[in-house]
């Protein structure tokens, strides 16, 4: 879902560039046409660079929850919060206009995932069996024998 939203946003970029640049005037006016579209440029790399950066952080969290790491769930949690912020600042920021419309949902239901797979990883199965120090699964202990 995240690669879907951070492509998306990518994509229309274009037609949000001169919508963000309005937003930028309504803050100062009185600036230089240049001015309010480097101010709309710098705004959406931002935001896209946060966007793919949680993205990219979320896949060696759900690889460190998998393999039993401690804390993760708390790096977790920063990625929600960090998701949580761009969700909540988007409508006046970047989500303008008919084609920035849908990016307000598909990043809500982006953060609403991360919520409920935080939620998950909380439950008291998943708590006992990430909880443990050692590793109960059946298999050889060590290295297989090589036969020769």
């Amino acid at each position: 879902m995240g690669g879907f939203v951070a492509v998306y946003f990518f994509v229309i970029r274009k037609d949000l560039l001169p919508l963000m640049a309005d937003v930028a005037r309504t803050v100062s006016e009185g600036r230089s046409d240049e001015t309010y579209d480097g101010a709309a440029e710098i705004l959406f790399w931002i935001v896209f660079a946060l966007m793919v950066i949680v993205l990219v952080l979320q896949i060696p969290l759900l690889v460190s929850f998998m393999g039993r790491r401690p804390h993760v769930r708390w790096w977790q949690l920063a990625t929600l919060l960090v998701q949580v912020v761009v969700v909540v600042l988007s409508p006046e920021w970047v989500a303008l206009g008919a084609k920035g419309a849908p990016l307000q949902p598909l990043l809500a239901a982006q953060a609403a995932l991360v919520l409920l797979a935080l939620l998950v990883s909380v439950l008291p199965p998943a708590i006992s069996w990430s909880a443990r120090r050692y590793d109960i699964r059946r298999g050889p202990e060590g290295p297989p024998d090589v036969q020769l």
